[in-house]
């Protein structure tokens, strides 16, 4: 049965479109069939999950669907990852399903990932029955209470009806205002239950409202303090490339003459080639962008939230600098630097009004000047360049594999990478030209990261090729995803970085911990345990790999570099992974260490940049 209405409510101008008519429809269904016709009204076209006897119902009616894919991930990680893979790699709101209890329990990685990267992303869990909740139940746990502090928002929906608006709201509010995750737990008897299906819904969210467009004083004092500067910096974070704003930051960059400092997350906004741009900030950042910052008397943050990865000791960060600070989030303002200058809204705005009123300043004849200031930065990046040395005894260098892909790989490869070692040579040596081909997990630092957001990135952007830089640890934890991968034809590259240890963790003991390397290698056991196993490799990747499908191969000679990667490059119908044997005692340069200064960074071990205030 099925009645018509006349009128339906304005959408968001950033919220999910509905593929439904203007009308409103109202049918009879169950709760099950109500969620998946509401996750094709709002456009969801992928959906990663495992099912499980809370979820069940929804299950059978997703079978039916022409509009929604499933794709059957092997553990709940896997399913939140790719889900926050196919978001990042396509600007969609990503969409991630499982069923009570450890189901539920297993997203709270990565919901907890996408949190702390503002990641458009909607978990879907089943629940036990209504009456079941609060009685200990088999596989019952309070998914609601356990993701409150790493969720958006979240919803307990018990009853059918809800479902519609429930599923339009949590859209609207992943997708709008700062970007992040919102949790949606359906009890089981709700999706057993008749309901009617109306859509479009009625939002209710009378306490939500985003601030988009920035105020107009406070951007003519941002540029006001611009004009008076002489040392500016564009300190750029995430919130760029999620807003699509890089090339409202180019034209502004390149209009006042403003270096720019992109961070891990931002990597891409502004191209690595563009003269302009002083590379990344923060630990392991290049030794002109920490410094530019810190030497600097503007700051103008976009999109950033000065966490301590890019600070360094806080109470030291940028003692010369005013803070102009703009984020859609106006939590992030002044909560770990004081702003001179506030900015609410939207980046994307912020960008083009600031762009706007320097371009009447310059008409006007009051731009200010800042050739010095990129003259002394050029010094700096030309005596403090990145680089590596290659390993004395003919082994392979990480650096150089991983430069290598980015200057073999197709033109608009994505990249993702796990946390490690392999995740800030990956930063240093690819090459980003533009945004949404590097996708990593920044805040949470999340192990395992790599394969299955790979996984989703080709999911979303089938035609792109794909490449997970990861380690041998990373790929240790979400491998079993390659089997997804495989079986569901999508042919993503991987690139084990393969040191035989917890390479980032190895390094600290290195230099904190008199190289007591206690409990950081991989590929071998206690000596007095396994003896039949040692010299061999435990695992074997190429083994592993070609026992799930995929094609393993081998790289240990640098002067097979090159032919491996490339034929890597030429397999494009199934999943590719190239273990590449790497020297175990590479490190990371440049680096600042944990809770010091930004000013005691070292470009390489024992090397300390002198920009003559080594007596100060």
């Amino acid at each position: 049965m099925t009645e018509q209405a006349t009128e339906a409510p304005k959408p968001h101008p950033r919220a999910p479109r509905a593929t439904a008519p203007q009308s409103v429809t109202v049918e009879r269904l169950t709760g099950a069939q109500s969620l998946i016709r509401s996750l094709e009204a709002v456009g969801a076209d992928t959906v990663f999950g495992i099912p499980g006897g809370a979820i069940l119902p929804a299950y059978d009616p997703m079978m039916d669907s022409t509009k929604v894919r499933h794709v059957l991930v092997r553990h709940e990680q896997g399913a939140g990852h790719a889900a926050s893979g196919y978001a990042l790699a396509t600007g969609k709101v990503g969409v991630c399903m499982a069923t009570s209890g450890p189901g539920a329990t297993n997203l709270v990685t990565p919901i907890a990932d996408a949190h702390m990267d503002s990641v458009p992303l909607v978990a879907i869990t089943g629940q036990v029955a209504s009456p079941a909740i609060g009685t200990d139940a088999f596989q019952e746990a309070d998914i609601c209470g356990i993701t409150l502090p790493i969720t958006k928002h979240n919803f307990l929906v018990t009853d059918p009806a809800e479902i519609p608006r429930t599923i339009a709201q949590a859209f609207h509010l992943a997708a709008t205002g700062r970007p992040g995750p919102v949790l949606v737990d359906i009890s089981k008897d709700a999706l057993q239950a008749q309901t009617s299906f109306t859509w479009p819904p009625t939002h209710d969210l009378p306490g939500y409202r985003p601030v988009s467009r920035p105020h107009a004083k406070q951007i003519r004092e941002a540029a006001r303090l611009l004009g008076e500067s002489r040392r500016p910096v564009l300190y750029v974070g995430g919130g760029v490339v999620k807003a699509n704003a890089s090339a409202e930051l180019k034209e502004l960059a390149e209009l006042a003459g403003v270096p720019v400092t992109a961070t891990l997350m931002a990597l891409g906004a502004l191209p690595d080639d563009h003269p302009l741009h002083l590379g990344m900030p923060g630990m392991h950042g290049s030794v002109t962008a920490v410094t530019a910052l810190q030497k600097s008397d503007l700051i103008i943050a976009l999109g950033a939230r000065f966490d301590d990865r890019v600070t360094g000791k806080i109470d030291s960060f940028a003692p010369y600098a005013k803070v102009v600070h703009a984020d859609i989030d106006p939590a992030e303002i002044g909560k770990n630097r004081t702003a001179d200058v506030p900015i609410v809204g939207d980046v994307k705005d912020v960008l083009r009004e600031l762009t706007a009123v320097l371009r009447e300043e310059r008409t006007a004849g009051r731009a200010a000047d800042f050739g010095a200031w990129r003259e002394l930065l050029d010094r700096w990046r030309t005596t403090y360049p990145l680089g590596y040395d290659l390993p004395e005894d003919g082994s392979l260098s990480p650096q150089q594999v991983i430069q290598r892909i980015g200057e073999l790989a197709p033109e608009n490869t994505v990249y993702t990478a796990g946390v490690g070692q392999h995740q800030m040579w990956a930063a240093h040596y690819l090459r980003f030209t533009r945004p949404g081909t590097w996708l990593n997990s920044g805040g949470l630092g999340t192990m395992g990261y790599a394969v299955p957001a790979a996984v989703g990135a080709k999911a979303g952007r089938p035609d792109a090729t794909v490449w997970a830089i990861d380690g041998d640890g990373c790929f240790q934890m979400t491998n079993q995803e390659l089997v997804t991968a495989a079986l569901n034809g999508l042919p993503v590259k991987v690139a084990i970085i393969n040191n035989g240890a917890l390479g980032m963790v190895r390094q600290w003991q290195t230099l904190f911990y008199n190289q007591r390397y206690s409990n950081t290698t991989l590929h071998s056991g206690p000596d007095d345990v396994a003896p039949d196993l040692k010299g061999t490799r435990v695992p074997d990747f190429v083994k592993l790999a070609e026992a799930m499908g995929c094609v393993g191969l081998r790289c240990e000679d640098p002067a097979d570099l090159d032919s491996v990667i490339e034929k890597a490059n030429s397999v494009n119908d199934r999943p590719v992974v190239v273990d590449f044997i790497v020297h175990e005692d590479a490190m990371v340069w440049p680096m600042v260490a944990a809770g010091t200064s930004n000013d005691d960074i070292m470009a390489a071990r024992g090397v300390r940049p002198d920009f003559g205030d080594l007596d100060d």
